[in-house]
């Protein structure tokens, strides 16, 4: 790795390390990292427990227990300076230990975690907020065969690597990352690089891999919950189109629990959830930055009264720091997996809609020409620009 000094024009080599020598160690250090950024790992990771030691019989300790964004357990093994002989049998006792957990021990042992280390919080909505769902029911947590490897090491002994490929080749889902410390003075620096599979291939080599199951399952009955909410959806947008709703006019039905419009801003759109226990309008922030998506949440917030006033009700305000995106909600509890109340949530959701998206149509459509002038203005990233947004300093429940 090198330093760019732009001053003189020139790099500089940082000095490569060992974790030894710098006094750093897994538990105390590594693993903290990791824990407080599990997105070092290049994908959205929810830590749901560190030195986790629930298992039977034993006193072993995995070091981070972390959920992916399809509800799938990863397995997380941190070495330092040399992976050792052993990281790979580590690794799949854990997983296999961990493949029996069912959705009640994952939520028990995530409030755990929260309660222990995060200050507290409801680990059910934390997990439905990772997960983008409206219910625990809408998801299946470590399905069988799913569980995930990732083994961290400064270097990978040949035996470790031979079996992670292996992994790959049987369809075990399997990482190997590098990790390792540089210094430049008295700086230091972690360089964290995937290496197997090589970043390059792994799309590829992942759809091969799953390509045999999908085929076996294609041909298979849709889950209920899926028959449920297409036929849902279809009723519904017939109704909004008779009640000449324009909003989701061009929308098809959909096996998910949500239907979604555009506002005007891209990757922000105003949405209609149908949960099995309650409805939902909502305006969803989702730009790629979470820095923007802050600041439109911002932005609105500022009109909170004026726009509540023009809705007709109290919102309820999502700034959700700890993912990407934001929200603005207004819901209303309903038995949505019975039938015979359809008619009432489609009518309540046709009557939410038109109010909400004029209430917040106008000051939507005011960020939409700032953020257009802060892009034609050269700015290459708007969020370099909207960094301001954390010093509004409330957070909105």
């Amino acid at each position: 790795m090198f330093l760019i000094q732009r001053t003189q024009n020139r790099i500089n080599r940082l000095e490569e390390r060992r974790f030894a020598e710098l006094g750093l160690n897994e538990r105390a250090h590594l693993q903290e990292w990791l824990a407080n950024m599990p997105a070092a790992l290049g994908e959205d990771l929810l830590i749901i427990q560190k030195e986790f030691d629930g298992f039977n019989d034993t006193r072993e300790r995995l070091d981070l227990l972390a959920l992916d964004k399809k509800g799938q357990l990863v397995i997380i093994e941190n070495k330092l300076d040399d992976s050792g002989r052993d990281v790979v049998w580590q690794a799949v006792k854990y997983a296999a230990y961990c493949s029996s957990l069912k959705t009640a021990q994952i939520i028990e042992i995530y409030q755990l975690y929260l309660d222990r280390h995060c200050g507290g919080g409801n680990a059910v909505e934390r997990l439905c907020e990772f997960l983008e769902i409206d219910d625990l029911v809408d998801v299946v947590l470590n399905s069988r065969k799913s569980q995930r490897l990732i083994m961290i090491a400064a270097k990978f002994r040949k035996e470790v690597t031979a079996t992670a490929l292996w992994f790959l080749d049987h369809g075990i889902s399997t990482q190997c990352f590098k990790a390792i410390p540089y210094s430049h003075g008295a700086e230091l620096f972690l360089d964290i690089r995937q290496i197997i599979p090589v970043p390059e291939a792994e799309e590829f080599m992942i759809s091969m891999s799953s390509k045999d199951s999908e085929e076996r399952t294609a041909q298979g009955a849709q889950k209920s919950r899926h028959v449920i909410r297409l036929a849902f959806w279809d009723q519904a947008l017939d109704a909004l189109r008779h009640r000449q709703v324009r909003l989701f006019q061009n929308i098809n039905p959909s096996q998910d629990s949500w239907i979604t419009a555009g506002c005007g801003i891209s990757s922000c759109h105003y949405a209609l959830i149908f949960g099995k226990h309650e409805a939902r309008v909502e305006l969803s922030l989702q730009r790629p930055n979470a820095d923007e998506n802050k600041w439109l949440f911002d932005q609105l917030y500022q009109e909170k009264e004026a726009i509540e006033r023009a809705f007709g009700s109290e919102l309820t305000w999502k700034r959700l720091d700890d993912i990407k995106a934001s929200r603005v909600q207004f819901s209303k509890g309903f038995d949505g997996y019975n039938r015979e109340h359809w008619s009432e949530i489609t009518n309540w959701m046709i009557e939410k809609i038109v109010p909400f998206e004029r209430a917040i149509k106008a000051p939507l459509q005011r960020l939409a020409l700032e953020l257009r002038s802060l892009e034609l203005d050269g700015t290459t990233e708007a969020s370099d620009t909207l960094s301001t947004a954390s010093e509004y300093g409330f957070q909105a429940n």
